[in-house]
């Protein structure tokens, strides 16, 4: 198991202090400040007050664009599937190879 430590991160000018490991550090660094970007860029609309309603806000928005690259994302085929299609191309060959030419 990775030893932890604390990395403080800012996201509206707030601090915050998250226990990772070292090699987590970077991506969550990026996260924070992807997360204060979008933070800023709601509350700066001004439509939307208070720092937990934008977290909701932002949330959403990230849940939806999370969902909507996972559904264009082609499924990924696991070592059963590839075994299986292979199966079903090999009897395809079989088939064919059985075809008298005329």
């Amino acid at each position: 198991m990775s030893d932890t430590s604390t990395l403080e991160v800012f996201i509206l000018d707030k601090s915050y202090r998250i226990n990772c490991t070292a090699e987590d550090q970077a991506i969550l660094r990026a996260s924070a400040a992807y997360l204060d970007k979008k933070m800023r860029e709601v509350r700066g609309q001004g439509k939307i007050l208070g720092l937990e309603r934008i977290a909701v806000i932002v949330a959403l928005n990230l849940s939806r664009e999370l969902l909507t690259l996972q559904e264009e994302q082609p499924t990924p085929i696991t070592p059963q599937a590839l075994e299986h299609l292979l199966a079903r191309m090999d009897q395809a060959l079989a088939a064919v190879r059985h075809i008298p030419m005329a």
